[in-house]
């Protein structure tokens, strides 16, 4: 099951490199990772053969999750010019744009099989302590609410025209400079507190950690910021200087 989930996942990239390459925009790989977060999970659930409970509700958490992201990516990528981060890298590749996307489109499919492998785990399980089967929902819902409070906060000043160009500081945003990565990540507490109590399931909070490094060191706050600082220059950078870039905090003086 584990290595057909693999290639299915890959087979799905490749059809969204097919697509990237009749239409120039690489913000589908977005969209197919989001999808496939969302239903490798109840894959998993339904082959394996752990408690049904478990299964139910490990699977559920992190499809309904990530559906979530990919309903706003969807409704993004295929509405709007091509991100200007994938614009970025397709001028700075040229000719070699679409020959590296393949590479890319692969990776991001190993990464989506690797991150859905908590949830293969856990629909082994044949026990679970329930009072963190619960806490591990009440830490999901509050991240949840979360990131949706930081998505509605960010959609509502982009949204206003006098605000093209600016810097979002309003709510949660100004407190950190990425608030949904932040609950993001808090979610993905979940699946180590789930394992509590079941035998070999301590690995799973390596999981947190390496979200931890996927957000904060590559694919997410770099990407994130350098684009930012192309469209908003010395606004950004201030506001990079005022503000903490993951967990949300006070402010710092700017002349600190």
């Amino acid at each position: 099951m584990i290595w057909s989930a693999l290639l299915i996942a890959m087979i799905a990239m490749y059809f969204a490199w097919l697509y990237e390459g009749k239409t120039n925009n690489a913000g589908v790989v977005d969209v197919i990772w989001s999808a496939l977060m969302v239903t490798l999970p109840i894959l998993y659930a339904w082959q394996m053969d752990g408690s049904l409970l478990i299964r139910i509700l490990a699977a559920s958490l992190m499809s309904l999750w990530y559906l979530r992201l990919f309903l706003h990516l969807s409704s993004r990528v295929f509405s709007k010019p091509e991100d200007g981060r994938y614009r970025y890298l397709r001028e700075y590749w040229g000719e070699k744009a679409h020959r590296n996307h393949f590479f890319f489109f692969l990776f991001q499919a190993v990464l989506a099989w690797s991150f859905t492998l908590p949830i293969w785990w856990l629909s082994q399980a044949e026990s679970f302590s329930t009072g963190f089967l619960i806490l591990s929902y009440l830490l999901a819902i509050g991240a949840f609410i979360g990131v949706y409070i930081a998505d509605k906060q960010l959609a509502e000043f982009r949204n206003d025209p006098e605000n093209k160009g600016k810097v979002c500081e309003r709510g949660l945003w100004y407190y950190s400079r990425h608030p949904n990565y932040f609950f993001e990540w808090l979610h993905w507490f979940a699946y180590p507190l789930m394992a509590v109590g079941m035998t070999g399931g301590f690995w799973l909070w390596l999981m947190p950690l390496i979200m931890l490094g996927f957000l904060y060191f590559i694919t997410g706050i770099p990407y994130t910021e350098q684009q930012a600082i192309r469209s908003r220059g010395d606004a950004y950078r201030h506001y990079q200087h005022t503000t903490s870039a993951f967990i949300p905090w006070r402010k710092k003086n700017g002349a600190d």
